[in-house]
């Protein structure tokens, strides 16, 4: 492994200072001092509210909101076009924050600013005729109109994580504000500014004020409010955490969608193009330092192929750039936060402890930064082991042999979540076959997440303890909706009238029935 650039600073004090002005409670005594991964150097002081601060939030918002709803789709749509324009034109500026921010390196921040602008434009274009009242069959043909409508939930409270804070940020605001909802979010302090500039953008592009507002503060602190008075909530986070959230939510009767933890797999099938799948391999599981929801932590790769597979893979992993300067010289960055490193050391000692082999990486580089590590490939994971089962969250992937199918299936399948998975294969079409018994929200073949990431058209989600719900897609869109039936009947009634005994009307109706069955659609 290499390093590259000079360590990154901090972002200009006036910029942060600009950002945070806009966050609800810019004046709230209460503050906390972030500090950047790269460096451990001071980034911004972010105000924190408390509880009354988010209920008045939320009475702004439901008061911008009723506006909002108001404007045609159309209208609303225009304003996701401007942003995605905006997303676009000023990309560096949200680079060097992310960056600063996450650790990341600036190809990982760039899929973000990618995801994010490609969003915009999916619902920009998607959403009128999504959300266009539609025709439904009737009680009787010809003589009962049937309507389907589309209202907005409301108020939306998000509650958004540090790892991708703008996608993230983006993926779930932007549908839920192109539905006619307003928004109050919270945002992870850590990575508060990347939210706060595309809340920014998003002003510039046209979005009336209020309806979308950020709040900061701790969860222990607002978040009872946030579930409290929300119409709607949207997680993204731990599964633990996850369903604390869930269990107040249902006590209150608010519908909400999670997407939450993650032990993805891989399947290397023996026909793959074993240096492809390497070089696959590398994206899938380092990426943002492995700090992403869709990274792969577990590789089953067939026996005939394993030796070489693990060597080209070993290979590849050695020749990453370690580094934080704010470019494109790096391959991965560092951490974001000392939690992360403390619990991917704590896996990995735990796994040599017990018998597992690193092949590469396994060790802190406080030489590069205090939250820097190394990617790491393990062999001879086991039952017992930490990371067998447990998420890390980090740049750690064990790879295990396999000599049949179905067995290397069914251990992709013993996990308690359900996310994302990926196979490697030159027949795209068995690699189908066997995505579709893998038990995830999502399977990519011959790509670790990004194919399925990117397909905004296919929801995306988790099964098991991954989540609830769906983002992306027409799916992504329609749960920010309260559906409504409007019947209307005309000429012939649906009870007998005064003048017509019940045992005719019945005979009639039941001879209709018999009728309509044999009618095509």
């Amino acid at each position: 492994m290499t390093t590259t650039g000079a360590v990154a600073g901090a972002p200009p004090a006036e910029r942060a200072a600009e950002l945070v002005a806009r966050a609800v409670g810019g004046t709230a005594p209460a503050s906390v001092a972030m500090t950047a991964p790269f460096t451990g150097q001071p980034i911004a002081t972010l105000p924190q509210i408390d509880d009354k601060d988010v209920r008045a939030a939320f009475a702004r918002a439901r008061e911008a909101q009723r506006g909002w709803a108001a404007r045609p789709v159309a209208e609303r749509a225009k304003v996701l076009s401007r942003l995605h324009d905006l997303v676009l034109e000023r990309q560096d500026e949200v680079l060097d924050l992310m960056q600063v921010e996450t650790g990341k390196s600036r190809l990982d921040a760039y899929d973000e600013v990618a995801v994010t602008a490609m969003t915009a434009a999916y619902y920009a274009r998607k959403a009128a005729k999504v959300l266009a009242p539609r025709r439904k069959a009737g009680a009787l043909p010809v003589f009962t109109r049937t309507t389907e409508v589309r209202h907005p939930k409301g108020v939306v409270a998000m509650i958004s994580p540090w790892n991708y804070p703008l996608a993230l940020t983006g993926m779930d605001a932007i549908p839920a504000l192109v539905a006619g909802n307003a928004l109050v979010q919270k945002p992870d302090n850590q990575t508060a500014l990347s939210a706060l500039w595309l809340h920014e953008l998003a002003s510039a592009a046209g979005l009336p004020d209020d309806v979308w507002q950020i709040v900061l503060g701790r969860g222990s602190t607002i978040g009872t409010a946030l579930i409290e008075e929300a119409d709607y909530l949207g997680f993204t986070g731990s599964t633990e955490t996850g369903k604390g959230l869930a269990a107040q939510a249902a006590a209150l009767l608010t519908s909400y969608s999670m997407e939450l933890g993650g032990k993805n797999p891989m399947i290397v099938l023996p026909d793959a193009d074993v240096d492809r799948t390497a070089a696959g391999a590398v994206t899938a599981c380092f990426s943002s330092a492995g700090q992403l929801c869709v990274s792969v932590e577990r590789i089953y790769v067939h026996e005939s192929v394993l030796a070489s597979f693990v060597q080209a893979f070993a290979e590849r992993t050695s020749a990453m750039k370690l580094g934080s300067s704010l470019d494109y010289g790096s391959d991965m960055g560092s951490l974001t936060s000392a939690d992360q490193l403390a619990t991917i050391t704590a896996h990995v000692e735990d796994a040599r402890a017990k018998g597992a082999s690193v092949v590469v990486g396994g060790k802190a580089r406080p030489d590069l930064g205090p939250l820097f590590y190394e990617p790491t490939i393990l062999t001879g994971v086991r039952e017992g082991m930490t990371l067998f089962k447990e998420e890390t969250f980090g740049p750690v992937v064990s790879v295990y042999g396999y000599q049949d199918l179905d067995d290397a299936v069914a251990r992709a399948n013993d996990t308690r979540y359900g996310l994302n998975a990926s196979v490697w294969t030159r027949d795209r079409r068995a690699g189908e076959r066997v995505a579709a018994r893998i038990h995830a929200g999502t399977v990519n073949v011959n790509d670790g997440y990004g194919a399925a990431f990117g397909s905004l058209d296919a929801p995306m989600g988790g099964m098991g303890e991954s989540g609830v719900g769906r983002r992306n897609g027409i799916e992504g869109l329609l749960k920010y909706t309260e559906v409504q039936t409007i019947a209307a009947q005309r000429v012939v009634p649906l009870r007998p009238g005064r003048m017509v005994p019940s045992r005719l009307w019945t005979k009639a109706l039941t001879a209709g029935l018999k009728v309509l069955k044999r009618l095509p659609r």
